[in-house]
């Protein structure tokens, strides 16, 4: 959007042709010419003398006012038009950074869209992110992820978790149906919920093989999760959509990054610290000095199903399994 003058009177020609001096201007030059073109026609004598001297003298007036006129009116324009094309200029610059906090607080500063398999873009840049945070918060379904991304990164941080209750069919059903969607007619819902809180139990010998790099990991299990998995850092949210059915379902949903100056980085930060906070949950705590003993005794707790020394080895050969997978789909360092 110009801030420029604009119009019928363009340019300063135009503007003096369209004014009362232009037409006297005309007249002076229209008399000046009639007068010469007549006294050329005259013989010699006092009154050819006196036409060529009124014809002269307009046409000197004439280029002498049409001079003046262009001067004072390249001085007034600059005068009263400059000032109103800087406040214009001015005016449309606040406006342009308004509407850029505006964004900064509302909009999300990347959009992923869906893909069936990992984004590598998407996963280095949250990995950028994990690498700068000292405050990591996950809010999903099983973990497996959060503590994939533990292990792949190179700093130490703080680890808090908000994660489904495998005990509980309806924290179940949410992640359920979405996949079952995905799968279309051939899906089972039953087949999917078992695969579901068989990835829990994955989830949780994950996040205790990336106890070494954290200070601590606090672990909330909750029965009603909310369906949107949420990856809270220091600077930034990342609100993956598994809500939205609108337009082609894929394995990794729309993905949303709001930087840490938006107002829903605040608004989800405030929810995620009500749940894990919530006395409704069961809360626990993983650290280094956490033993594999310590650990079955909390996943009995969790899952209500006791975990023997072969099966503990085997939920951590599929979470390294996963680990290896995902980050060689996602092109990240493992």
């Amino acid at each position: 959007m110009s801030a420029e003058a604009g119009g019928i009177r363009s340019n300063l020609i135009q503007e003096l042709f369209w004014t009362r001096t232009g037409l006297l201007l005309l007249i002076l030059v229209v008399t000046s010419g009639a007068s010469l073109a007549i006294s050329s026609q005259m013989d010699s004598g006092a009154a050819r003398n006196l036409l060529t001297a009124v014809g002269t003298g307009t046409l000197i007036s004439a280029v002498v006012s049409f001079t003046q006129t262009l001067i004072t009116s390249k001085a007034a324009q600059k005068a009263l038009l400059a000032p109103v094309i800087e406040e214009s200029r001015k005016a449309l610059k606040e406006l342009t950074q308004e509407y850029r906090a505006l964004d900064r607080e509302f909009f999300p500063s990347h959009v992923f869209e869906p893909t069936a398999k990992p984004d590598p873009v998407f996963n280095q840049l949250m990995m950028q992110d994990l690498e700068r945070t000292r405050l990591y918060c996950f809010r999903g379904f099983a973990g497996r992820y959060a503590a994939g991304r533990v292990l792949l990164s190179q700093t130490e941080c703080e680890l808090r978790a908000v994660l489904a209750d495998p005990r509980d069919d309806n924290a179940i059903s949410g992640r359920a149906r979405y996949l079952l969607r995905n799968e279309g007619a051939d899906g089972d819902y039953d087949e999917i919920q078992e695969r579901l809180k068989e990835q829990i139990g994955i989830g949780l010998v994950g996040l205790y093989a990336a106890r070494s790099r954290c200070t601590r990991i606090d672990v909330t299990i909750v029965s009603d999760p909310p369906l949107d998995r949420l990856e809270l850092f220091d600077d930034s949210a990342w609100l993956t959509l598994y809500s939205n059915t609108a337009g082609v379902l894929r394995p990794y949903p729309r993905t949303l990054r709001f930087t840490e100056s938006s107002f829903l980085y605040a608004m989800e930060r405030a929810e995620f610290l009500r749940i894990s906070n919530s006395k409704a949950g069961y809360h626990f705590t993983i650290t280094p000095a956490t033993t594999r003993n310590d650990f079955i005794a909390l996943f009995d707790k969790i899952t209500g199903e006791a975990l023997t020394q072969d099966g503990f080895k085997e939920l951590e050969g599929k979470f390294h399994a996963f680990r290896r997978e995902f980050s060689a789909s996602a092109q990240l360092r493992s």
